[in-house]
């Protein structure tokens, strides 16, 4: 809360304003600078710790390859044979004074690895077997010098290398080797590099590539195994070379570089903190913070003064606008201060003179507005900004049941009956508060003697878009539309109840498919279930007729519809059979409306269905019957001349059927021929047509079959029914068949010729004794028989 006070004051904000620049501004400097510096005093580091990591590693290799140059040269130099080089090791031995300047220790091995002679003897190394030593293993084996990885040597555990060469006698034979040891860190090798430092806390660390120190830092185990999590020394351990920021084993960030040596699988690891190798950046951001502090000490309180001087000229204008407002002061106000205060103060007087100006000009208006709301038909009362009654016109008195007088003064909720005053006053509030148009429908308390009285009100702020002067309402007397509108609500009732009790379905759509009106019969057609309002009407069902499926534009722009004999589907997946009608309300404006309604069609269709199958179908064999069979044919005639392959006519008669029908009953007959006819249809092709044209009678229509095939298939036919039996009472039924054959040709005249050729055919075949199958070729072309 003082925080805010402290703030309330403009001279504080310009104080803090100026404090938070300098601090700004001193911010961005010291970050630039810093990341300036900090990025050439990495470059300096990088290459300080690459420099010293790549000397380091030059001299490493240079000393380990000095000495194994020596060591080789000597080997070179002692061939003899393998009892001389055991008989005179010592002595041979003590002869190498320059040897002993560069190892810490220097051995005679033999060729089973013992240890023939030593040099100083106070190692007391003569007489061991080192052939397990690696160093040995390689040096016998490969037989080429060799300087081992780190070990621990067997005098007092210490780490240790070796650098060995194989001896030869005459014959090139191995009998031995000379090798020369080498303490790490405190030996001859390695003992000035382990003190190297880099600052006050960077150092210098040797390492193999199997992850084992040859150099540490002090007070580390030796032969201590690197930190494989370190990514630095993994990448190194792979063979990377190079200089980048990393984490050393107290895990603080530093610049590491790593140089791979030539003569050994090690690397060199230079490792310089990064906190001592940025130390100036920070030193210089110290020092930057002491004196910025003493600056803002200095800018703080003169900021003030100045301020405080610049802004007493705002504080009189200020004390003289509020004089003004209390109407202490008649004058306008002083014009003195800074070019901005002094504009502010013209502009108050000018704004003062304005409203001057305004408040007469609305003193005039308002009285025009008074004389005008006299005569207005409708109610019209004007308030305060507190909601009290100033004015009201006598449409309002007539409304109201009382007089200007009466209700001066008054609260204008008041006049809203108690039951909805509560509720009324909260919208009232919300729209003064926004400067909007409030507007609701009410009942009003009015006297006892008027009766209930309903109004619909619309009330608005009269004011400037600064200040509210009070609200302006318009009421008008609804009673009567009220009861027109319930007269008509129940009318609408009516109609819905006895829409919602017809079995046909009866919806109401706008030009967008809306459904706006839907009874339960149409909502069960359109497989709703629920609320129909808002559901798009040709999205959930497809109208199908014979030639088209229809649309809403299709609909919209139809004339009206009796009996569309159509088919529905819905969302659901079911599908119904409609007789549908339908018509335009206010066709062609933009509020129109289309009327449907769904009669269930599907009983009438069933019943078509079915006379229309009885018609072309035999009742007994639910094969065709003659009209559809005759029809077929002459389909195929109409086709004949388009066909590669010519299709063939197929008449069946029926054998000794005469006696089935004596002998077995017409049951027995009538089973019989329901057998045959499953019997030729299973024969046939789907594409082929089956008919009985009369008692023991049928047809088959085979297109594009060719006689050949046809012939096939006829005795096919033929064989099967002679193998069919019926067993009744003991007695076996059975029929042949006499079959006829011939093409259809598109020269045939019509079906009465080719039905005459094929039935040739099958009187044929009973004259050669029935059971047979006669095929009636075509009559010659008259081309043909004059040629």
């Amino acid at each position: 809360m003082i925080l805010r006070q402290w703030f309330g004051s403009l001279v504080n904000r310009a104080v803090a304003l100026v404090v938070a620049a300098v601090l700004v501004t001193a911010l961005v400097l010291t970050l630039a600078n810093s990341f300036l510096s900090r990025g050439e005093l990495e470059d300096q580091a990088r290459a300080q710790v690459e420099t010293i990591a790549e000397l380091v590693a030059s001299e490493l290799d240079d000393r380990l390859r000095r000495r194994l140059e020596t060591l080789s040269h000597v080997a070179s130099n002692l061939t003899m044979s393998e009892e001389a080089f055991q008989g005179r090791a010592r002595v041979v031995l003590q002869q190498q004074v320059a040897l002993q300047h560069q190892f810490d220790g220097v051995y005679l091995i033999g060729a089973g690895g013992k240890v023939l002679a030593e040099t100083p003897e106070k190692y007391h190394q003569t007489g061991i077997n080192v052939s397990d030593r690696d160093y040995f293993k390689i040096a016998s084996s490969q037989l080429t010098p060799v300087i081992s990885a780190p070990y621990l040597s067997n005098y007092q555990n210490l780490p240790a290398l070796m650098v060995a060469a194989p001896i030869f006698d005459h014959k090139g034979r191995f009998i031995g080797m000379i090798g020369g040891a080498m303490t790490l860190q405190s030996g001859r090798l390695m003992k000035d590099i382990a003190r190297v430092r880099i600052g006050h806390t960077g150092y210098v660390r040797v390492i193999t590539r199997d992850g084992i120190t040859v150099i540490s830092s002090p007070g580390e185990a030796p032969l201590k195994m690197a930190d494989p999590d370190n990514p630095v020394f993994r990448d190194a351990m792979s063979g990377f070379q190079g200089t980048r920021l990393g984490r050393n084993g107290d895990g603080k960030t530093s610049v590491m570089s790593v140089q791979q040596l030539a003569q050994v699988p090690w690397f060199v690891v230079a490792v310089w903190p990064e906190r001592e190798a940025f130390a100036p950046i920070t030193r210089i951001a110290d020092s930057f913070v002491w004196i910025l502090l003493a600056v803002v000490a200095v800018v703080v309180p003169l900021a003030l003064w100045l301020f405080r001087r610049l802004m007493a000229p705002l504080k009189t204008l200020g004390r003289q606008i509020q004089e003004s407002h209390l109407g202490d002061r008649s004058g306008p106000v002083d014009i003195a201060g800074g070019l901005e205060i002094r504009q502010v103060a013209e502009t108050f007087n000018r704004v003062m003179d304005e409203r001057d100006d305004v408040l007469s000009h609305l003193a005039e208006r308002e009285a025009f507005f008074r004389s005008l709301t006299r005569s207005a038909p409708i109610g019209i009362v004007q308030t305060d900004v507190l909601g009290r009654i100033e004015f009201v016109n006598p449409a309002y008195e007539n409304i109201m049941g009382h007089t200007q007088e009466e209700l001066a003064g008054t609260y204008i909720m008041e006049t809203v009956h108690p039951d909805t005053r509560a509720q009324i006053l909260d919208g009232w509030r919300v729209a003064l508060h926004h400067q909007s148009i409030y507007r609701t429908r009410l009942r009003l308390d009015t006297p006892t003697r008027l009766g209930e009285v309903w109004a619909d009100v619309m009330s608005a702020v009269i004011g400037t878009p600064d200040k509210t002067l009070g609200t302006i309402t318009v009421v008008q007397d609804i009673t009567h539309e009220l009861e027109v509108e319930d007269a008509l609500r129940q009318e609408q009732q009516r109609a819905e109840s006895i829409l919602g009790v017809l079995q046909e379905g009866v919806l109401m759509v706008d030009v967008n498919g809306v459904i706006r009106y839907a009874n339960l019969a149409a909502c069960r057609f359109l497989g709703i279930e629920g609320d129909w309002s808002d559901h798009p009407f040709f999205q959930n069902i497809t109208v199908e007729t014979e030639d088209r499926v229809w649309s809403r534009e299709d609909f919209l722009a139809s004339e009206e519809l009796d009996s569309l004999y159509c088919t529905l589907r819905n969302s659901e997946g079911e599908v119904f059979d409609i007789d549908l009608t339908m018509l335009h309300i206010r066709q062609g404006l933009h509020n129109e409306r289309m009327v449907f309604v769904l009669r269930d069609d599907s009983t009438r269709r069933r019943e078509e269905e079915r006379l229309s199958w009885e018609a072309t179908h035999d009742s007994l064999t639910q094969l065709l019957n003659r009209r559809a069979f005759t029809s077929s044919l002459v389909k195929i005639l109409g086709e004949a001349g388009r066909q590669d392959v010519p299709s063939v006519l197929m008449l069946i008669d029926l054998d000794h059927f005469k006696p089935v029908n004596d002998q077995g009953g017409h049951l027995v007959g009538d089973d019989l021929l329901r057998r045959l006819a499953e019997l030729f249809k299973d024969a046939v092709r789907s594409s082929d047509t089956v008919a009985r044209l009369g008692g023991d009678e049928f047809g088959i229509i085979l297109p594009a079959c060719g006689l050949t095939r046809a012939e096939a298939l006829a005795e096919k036919i033929r064989t099967s029914v002679e193998s069919l039996r019926i067993e009744q009472d003991g007695r076996s039924y059975g029929v042949t068949t006499s079959i006829g054959l011939t093409e259809v040709s598109p020269r045939d005249s019509g079906p009465r010729e080719v039905m005459g050729r094929a039935d040739e055919g099958t009187y044929a075949a009973k004259s050669r004794g029935r059971n047979a199958v006669v095929v009636v070729p075509l009559p010659p072309d008259e081309g043909d028989e004059d040629a």
